[in-house]
């Protein structure tokens, strides 16, 4: 049975209700995180609470809780939920209100937060990397607000889903934005590239750690426009997250990526993130 953290209590899951009347469910008036934790770590905490401070500024409402009130909460979450492995989801709404679209003078803010395993990758992921489509990127223009109103991310990824592959690859006005629930990320000739922050693309935790390590370890990197022609003519093309961290693209829409199978560079990478991870995990305090 889990246990869910929702507006200052703790609980198990099956017990959490919110009002039919939160504008989280009536509006999509909210924003969200997801936080890895390993073995009882947060992986990368002080930058998922800035971006979430980011996104809760851009929708104009207010923190409820300081970076430590959020640390406390989260490792207690965790400490009820223990599993070597967890995707912390935690959300913010503007709270309980009469429905109406202007901003309620006095609502609340609602908190939600729950972990669930992480779902170990099949072995195949990783020898033969996944395939992707392209879709026509026909999201509104503020992307980079990790906002709880997903829909038109839904509709993108299921159209990857009902064609048998793991992401849609969005492309707008002819260049790469990112993926449905991804960052996008290129090589040429051993060069690294992913497309720039921007008002179309979240900035991914993952991905600017994968850039972070490249430049730590001399490898070849940089942000980029990337235009649909470029996505094709790729030695190697990848996607980042939270939770997936770095798969290989080996197709996309029925045509192999370089030649059809993980990269050279992917590997490296993946050696790189993998002993960056261990080793924050093997400091006394994460």
């Amino acid at each position: 049975m889990s246990v869910v953290y929702l507006n200052g209590e703790f609980m198990p899951a099956e017990k959490a209700t919110v009002s039919v009347f939160d504008r989280g469910f009536l509006l999509g008036d909210g924003v969200y995180e997801v936080i890895p934790a390993f073995s009882g770590c947060l992986f990368r905490l002080t930058e998922h609470l800035e971006r979430l401070q980011n996104s809760l500024d851009a929708i104009r409402l207010e923190n409820p809780f300081s970076s430590d009130q959020w640390e406390d909460m989260l490792k207690q979450l965790i400490a009820e939920n223990m599993s070597p492995e967890l995707s912390i989801y935690l959300q913010v709404t503007r709270g309980v209100a009469v429905r109406d679209h202007a901003f309620p003078a006095d609502a609340k803010p609602s908190i939600f937060a729950m972990a669930n395993p992480i779902q170990k990758l099949a072995e195949s992921y990783f020898k033969n990397g996944v395939g992707a489509i392209t879709a026509v990127d026909n999201r509104w223009q503020r992307c980079n607000i990790k906002a709880i109103s997903l829909l038109p991310n839904v509709l993108l990824r299921q159209q990857a889903v009902e064609q048998g592959v793991a992401e849609a690859i969005l492309i707008r006005d002819g260049n790469v934005t990112e993926g449905s629930a991804s960052n996008v990320f290129v090589v040429f000739n051993g060069k690294i590239l992913t497309p720039p922050k921007g008002q179309y693309i979240l900035p991914g935790i993952t991905r600017d750690l994968v850039l972070e390590l490249a430049n730590v370890n001399n490898m070849e990197c940089g942000e980029e426009t990337i235009t649909q022609d470029m996505l094709f003519s790729a030695d190697e093309v990848w996607l980042t997250s939270s939770t997936k961290e770095v798969l290989s693209v080996t197709k996309i829409d029925d045509k192999p990526v370089g030649q059809g199978k993980p990269g050279p560079v992917w590997q490296r990478m993946v050696d790189i993130y993998r002993e960056y991870k261990n080793s924050l995990l093997e400091q006394p305090r994460c």
